[in-house]
């Protein structure tokens, strides 16, 4: 009996040209994805809660709603057990069916580079982490090429710790960037582009100014760039793991003009790097979970204790110095990890974040 055929991902039609919006029409840009891996970060390692499955991640999205309007795609981890980073093509054809038949997109896509990786490491685990990269710039290739994934970057990590790389900082940064550059020939090769994620716990990463030095030392801007996360970046600003940089002043009781004066240095310096962007909440704490070493503690989005204005505060990455909206990003993700299942699987959990999506979009996007 032959085989029988695989049921094919369809791509959505084309819009009919229709008369410009009204001035007071909701913005539509950027899109607003949720992030996939809080159900991973964290999970499953001795000690620690279990994974919550792709399926149920997806779910919980999909059922979100406030006012009518829901999130528009997801951003994936590509790593078991979500997505396998050795899915074969009929896999991702699967991958692609079950996310479309939610009514989403995907956007990014993360690179597994730590588990046997490090782009500060020796021969075998550089490699490694380049190996990891080719592999994610194969699935997320493809996830385009099946018309389900229209944007989005392909993130990575110098997978060092912080004390290793401090040992030597200017020779490991350059080795990093080495070890960047070739993940970037794969990502061009792919027609894809590397983002590189500002988090406090990795080395040559872990401060706003060595981040720049970071990409300045690669020097592929069009290839290699930088994702900014609200939560983890607003530790740049308190110098965490990096005293020498820190922005706000010593006694900073958390003041307005000072946290502004900092988040206008940090974004100045790091905005024209940046190609992704999640929005988060912080407490200005750091926390670790399972396997995942300390770095900043996102919160949720009505967390009383987050020092963020998140609808306000998304404004220094999406505008640029004048005010003005840059329309860098067509799709904005939520990104909250290492919260206890108990929070992950209420539903009014993610029907919070959405609604603080829609007023970071209402805020800084723009209508198409």
């Amino acid at each position: 009996m032959p085989a029988k055929a695989k049921k094919p991902v369809k791509k959505a039609p084309a819009k009919a040209a229709t008369k410009a919006p009204a001035a007071d029409a909701p913005n539509n840009f950027p899109k607003l994805h949720n992030a996939m891996w809080p159900g991973l970060v964290g999970k499953g390692s001795p000690g620690a809660e279990p994974f919550i499955d792709l399926d149920t991640m997806l779910d919980l999205t999909a059922k979100a709603e406030v006012n009518g309007q829901r999130f528009d795609g997801v951003d994936l981890f590509l790593y078991d057990p979500h997505v396998s980073i050795d899915l074969d093509d009929d896999g991702i054809k699967k991958l692609a069916e079950k996310i479309q038949s939610k009514g989403f997109e995907v956007g990014s896509v993360v690179a597994p580079v730590w588990f046997d990786g490090s782009a500060m490491g020796n021969e075998q685990q550089r490699t490694n982490w380049v190996t990891a990269v080719k592999k994610a710039c194969r699935i997320a290739k493809k996830l385009r090429a099946l018309g389900i994934r229209p944007g989005g970057i392909v993130r990575i990590d110098s997978a060092a710790g912080v004390h290793d790389w401090a040992k030597d900082p200017k020779g490991n940064t350059k080795l990093i960037a080495k070890t960047f550059k070739e993940g970037a020939k794969v990502a061009k090769d792919a027609g894809e582009r590397l983002a590189a994620e500002g988090e406090i716990c990795w080395g040559a990463m872990h401060s706003w100014k060595w981040m720049v030095a970071l990409l300045e030392e690669v020097g592929l801007p069009k290839l290699v760039g930088f994702q900014a996360d609200m939560a983890h970046t607003l530790l740049y600003t308190l110098g965490y793991n990096a005293p020498e940089h820190r922005i706000v002043p010593p006694k900073f009781r958390w003041e307005p003009a000072a946290f502004h004066e900092a988040m206008k240095k940090m974004t100045k310096a790091l905005r024209p790097w940046t190609i992704d962007f999640h929005v988060a909440q912080n407490d200005a704490t750091v926390k670790g979970s399972g396997s995942h070493d300390k770095t900043g503690k996102h919160c949720m989005a009505t967390d009383p204790n987050g020092k963020l204005n998140i609808a306000r505060d998304a404004g220094y990455w999406m505008r640029d110095d004048a005010g003005k909206v840059t329309k860098k990003f067509r799709h904005i993700c939520w990104d909250g990890c290492m919260f206890p299942n108990e929070v992950l699987m209420r539903q009014q959990t993610w029907n919070d974040i959405l609604a603080s999506m829609i007023q970071v979009r209402e805020n800084h996007g723009w209508r198409a």
